[in-house]
């Protein structure tokens, strides 16, 4: 959410684990995208919140090169909060009817994680040369490919249930899930508490005083998570903050989680039934279309770069591609399906290869571009789609289709 496209590619491009949130250097999905943005919450389904049993006290020290020895990350030399945490702890208090007493006490243990701010800020004076095929194929990869046979097969029911509730496909949650961290393979490790105050009051780049803003916001929704007694002050996620196998921060957590399987509570690192309608929830909520395909089948002109706007919403019509050289491809579809997509907005995506000086160009719906609502990034976006049509593909071969 708080950079532009580009830079969230050139990011992505160089993580090891490219997707996932709690690996470096990519800020978590609902920390760079819409899953940080204040919306609606859908059918006030946030009952109760839980993410795990909290660590063992002496566990705090020595998780991802943090010690206990580490510096307050909110009190000054004098022991006392800093002025403008306590303003802060005074208007959250205001705005949310919570006690300033318990929000002092809960920030009072935040530590300042350096970690956090190394791998949050751009590295210094490196231009990283974007490849899709690069990133391409460190998410669709046969291990992770194989997992998330495993993960449908193990969650049928409730990637069914689903599919019919929000019309988002079981594939398409397998694949984000997949992407965001290996079917909760790679959550993070990382104190919320921590991360959070650390890049909501010391953001490593004072040049940017909106994203210091948006961990603040952040911040904010976590403490409210945490005084209402829906999440536990020791919950631990990426170093962005976000939390569990799809990687929400605290405000989707508080918008969009779903609990799933009917517990009562929500527990979005434990309980895949919560995962799964929760991701499907988000796309619905941030306009996923029930019926179209994410890439329209369409062979586009020689040279479709100027048909790029580099946006988040798709500008174009059929119409309108039709007229500059786009032809449709034959599919096995019916002529309902076919007229569904025809009759959407369209938008052409590039995922360039830049040390080539190619691009693959491909023709996005609207339900491409809700994923990048997830994570601003068509290179997320398409990996996501990918993924999710290989592990279809495959769980198709299993079933002898």
């Amino acid at each position: 959410m708080f950079t532009s496209r580009r830079l969230l590619q050139i990011a992505l491009a160089a993580s090891a684990l490219a997707g996932c949130a709690s690996t470096p250097p990519r800020p978590g999905p609902a920390a760079v995208s819409g899953a940080a943005q204040p919306a609606a919450a859908a059918d006030g389904e946030v009952t109760r919140i839980r993410i795990g049993p909290p660590p063992a006290q002496g566990a705090l020290a020595g998780m991802n090169g943090e010690s206990s020895d580490e510096p307050s990350a909110v009190l000054s030399p004098s022991g006392q909060l800093r002025p403008e945490v306590q303003a802060y702890a005074r208007q959250l208090a205001a705005d949310r009817a919570l006690s300033v007493d318990a929000l002092v006490g809960a920030l009072s243990g935040a530590r300042y994680s350096e970690t956090v701010a190394r791998l949050i800020a751009p590295p210094p004076g490196r231009k990283i040369s974007r490849s899709w095929i690069t990133y391409r194929s460190r998410v669709v990869e046969p291990r992770t490919i194989g997992w998330g046979v495993e993960f449908w097969q193990e969650n049928q029911d409730a990637l069914n249930r689903a599919a019919q509730r929000f019309g988002v496909p079981a594939s398409v949650i397998v694949g984000i899930i997949g992407v965001e961290t290996r079917y909760g393979r790679n959550m993070g490790s990382f104190r919320v508490l921590d991360a959070l105050s650390t890049l909501a009051f010391d953001y490593p780049d004072p040049a940017k005083p909106e994203r210091a803003q948006m961990f603040r916001d952040q911040l904010s929704d976590f403490l409210t998570l945490v005084m209402q007694g829906k999440l536990d002050l020791q919950t631990r996620g990426s170093y962005a903050g976000a939390i569990g196998m799809p990687q929400f921060m605290p405000g989707s957590i508080m918008r969009y989680a779903i609990d799933g399987d009917g517990t009562g509570h929500i527990d979005l690192a434990n309980s895949a039934n919560d995962a799964i309608l929760s991701v499907g929830n988000y796309l619905m909520q941030h306009g996923w279309q029930r019926g179209l395909p994410v890439f329209a089948p369409v062979t586009l002109p020689a040279d479709p770069s100027k048909l790029v706007d580099g946006g988040l919403a798709p500008q174009r019509d059929w119409p309108r591609l039709r007229a500059a050289g786009a032809v449709a491809r034959p599919v096995s579809a019916t002529a309902a399906d076919a007229a569904a997509w025809q009759q959407a907005p369209l938008g052409v995506i590039d995922l360039p290869e830049e040390s080539a000086g190619t691009a693959e160009y491909r023709t996005a719906t609207p339900n491409f571009f809700a994923i990048t609502q997830y994570n601003h990034s068509y290179f997320y976006a398409a990996s996501v789609a990918d993924l999710a049509e290989a592990v279809r593909q495959r769980m198709n071969l299993v079933a002898g289709r």
